[in-house]
C-alpha cells in the first residue's frame, strides 16, 4: 500500500484530484482490519446517555482553568507566589496539552477509547484534589496531573463524537464544547462563593471541583468497563495531515483561538480586580463572558455545516472577540458587561468553528483522533508561548498595558489562517 496519494494520469483539475483521493480513502479503509465501529447502542435510552455522558465529561475539562484565575491574587498573597511563579502556574496546564496529547491514540489503542476516558478522569480526579492541599510545590504538582488528562480528554472526545454519533455530529460537538464553556463559567462564577462558604479556604475552593469529576468518573465507570469493543493492537497511522498545508493552518487557528481563550480564562479576572472591580463582581464578570459562549457554540456547528466557505463567519468572530477584548482592558468600565458578553460571543463562536472543523472533515474516529493530537499540540504550543506574556504584563496594568498587543497580534494571526476552513481529509491507515 503506497503512503502517499498519487496524483492520477487523467486528472487536470481540482475536483477529479478530490475524486481520486476519495477512491483511495476508501481503499486505504478497506483493510483486513478496518478501524474501529462504534458499539451497537440497544435503545435510544443507551444513546442518550451515552451522549449526556461525553457532555458532563466535557464539562469537567475546564474547571482548572478558570477556577484558578479568580482566585490567584488570593494564592499569590498567602504563599507568596511571584509574578512569574503564577504565569509558570496558569500556563502549566496549557503546556501538557501539547505534550500529553500524542500519547492519547496509543493509550486509546492499547486499552480502549473509552477505558482510557475513564483512566483520564481519575488522573483528573486526583490532579483536581490535591489542590486541597496548601503546598506550592503540590499545587504544581496537582495542576501538571490534571492538565495531563484534560489532554486526554481534549483528544478523545471528539473521537467519540465521531465514531457514536455520526449522524448527527453538528449538534454534539456543539452541545459538548457548549459544556466545556458551561464548565469555564460554572468554575468562574462559583469559585469566590465556595470559598466564602469554606471560611476563605482558597485551597478547598479549588479541591471542590473535584466532586464533579468523581460524580462523573461514577457514571463514566460502567460504561467503559462495559464496552465489548474490541482493542485493536496493530496500530493504525494517520497519513496525509504532516505534510498537508491546509491542516497546518487549522493547527494554528486552533492554537490561536486557544491562546486569547486561555488568557481570558487565566488572567481575565485579575486584570478585571486592577481595575477596580471586587473579586466576586470579577469572577462574575469572567463567568458571564464564558456564558456567552453556549449561544455561539449551538449555533456556529449548525451554521457552518451549511457553508461551502466560512472565510467571513471566522473573520467576524476574530473581530468580535478581539475588539470586546480591548473594550474589558480600556473602556470605561461602565461598559465592561456589554464587552464581555460581546468577547464571549465572539470567542465562543472560534472555539465551536475550531471543534466543527475537526470532527466534520476526518472521514472516522482514527482520523478524527491524529487532527485532535496536532491541534492540541497547537493549542498548548501557541497558548503556552503567549500566556506567559500575559503574565508578565500584568503588573503594568495601570492604565499603560502593553497587552493589548496579545490580542491584535492574535486576531493577524487567525484572520491569515482563514483558508483552513477548506481542510481536505486524510487517510487512515493501519501501520505495516
Amino acid at each position: 500500500m503506497n503512503q502517499n496519494f498519487s496524483r492520477p494520469d487523467t486528472a487536470h483539475d481540482g475536483s477529479a484530484v478530490m475524486d481520486a483521493l476519495d477512491k483511495q480513502l476508501v481503499d486505504a479503509e478497506a483493510d483486513s482490519l478496518p478501524p474501529p465501529q462504534p458499539p451497537v447502542l440497544r435503545s435510544r435510552r443507551a444513546r442518550f446517555v451515552l451522549g449526556a455522558s461525553l457532555v458532563l465529561i466535557a464539562f469537567n475539562l475546564r474547571p482548572l482553568f478558570s477556577s484558578l484565575s479568580v482566585l490567584l491574587p488570593e494564592v499569590m498573597d498567602e504563599t507568596g507566589l511571584s509574578t512569574t511563579g503564577a504565569s509558570l502556574l496558569t500556563t502549566l496546564p496549557v503546556l501538557c496539552l501539547g505534550l500529553f496529547a500524542p500519547f492519547a491514540p496509543k493509550l486509546a489503542q492499547r486499552y480502549g477509547a473509552e477505558r482510557t476516558l475513564l483512566g483520564a478522569l481519575i488522573l483528573l480526579v486526583i490532579g483536581t484534589g490535591l489542590r486541597g492541599l496548601e503546598s506550592v510545590p503540590l499545587l504544581f504538582t496537582a495542576t501538571f496531573l490534571a492538565g495531563a488528562a484534560i489532554a486526554i480528554g481534549n483528544v478523545l472526545l471528539p473521537g467519540l463524537v465521531k465514531r457514536d454519533f455520526p449522524q448527527s455530529a453538528a449538534i454534539m460537538t456543539g452541545l459538548y464544547t457548549m459544556a466545556l464553556c458551561g464548565g469555564s463559567a460554572g468554575a468562574a462564577g462559583l469559585t469566590l462563593p465556595i470559598e466564602h462558604l469554606l471560611t476563605g479556604s482558597w485551597s478547598g475552593a479549588l479541591a471542590a471541583w473535584a466532586v464533579p469529576a468523581m460524580i462523573v468518573v461514577l457514571i463514566w465507570t460502567p460504561q467503559a468497563l462495559g464496552s465489548r469493543q474490541q482493542v485493536s493492537h496493530n496500530a493504525f497511522r494517520v497519513t496525509g495531515l504532516w505534510r498537508d498545508r491546509l491542516a497546518w493552518q487549522v493547527t494554528f487557528f486552533m492554537g490561536l483561538q486557544s491562546a486569547l481563550a486561555y488568557c481570558v480564562f487565566g488572567w481575565l479576572a485579575p486584570i478585571l480586580r486592577e481595575r477596580g472591580f471586587d473579586a466576586t463582581t470579577a469572577g462574575a464578570l469572567v463567568s458571564v463572558s464564558v456564558m456567552a459562549q453556549v449561544v455561539t457554540c449551538l449555533a456556529v456547528p449548525s451554521f457552518a455545516v451549511r457553508q461551502k466557505n466560512q472565510c467571513a463567519v471566522n473573520i467576524a468572530l476574530v473581530a468580535a472577540a478581539t475588539v470586546a477584548l480591548l473594550g474589558i482592558l480600556f473602556a470605561p468600565t461602565s461598559t465592561v458587561v456589554f464587552w464581555a458578553i460581546l468577547q464571549g460571543i465572539g470567542q465562543g463562536g472560534l472555539i465551536a468553528a475550531a471543534m466543527t472543523v475537526i470532527v466534520l472533515r476526518s472521514p472516522d474516529s482514527l482520523a478524527c483522533g491524529g487532527a485532535s493530537v496536532r491541534h492540541g499540540a497547537g493549542r498548548g504550543l501557541c497558548a503556552g508561548r503567549r500566556r506567559p506574556v500575559a503574565g508578565r504584563a500584568y503588573p503594568w496594568l495601570d492604565g499603560q498595558f502593553p497587552g493589548h498587543r496579545l490580542p491584535v497580534r492574535g486576531a493577524g494571526d487567525r484572520c491569515r489562517d482563514c483558508r483552513a476552513w477548506r481542510w481536505p481529509r486524510a487517510a487512515c491507515r493501519r501501520k505495516d
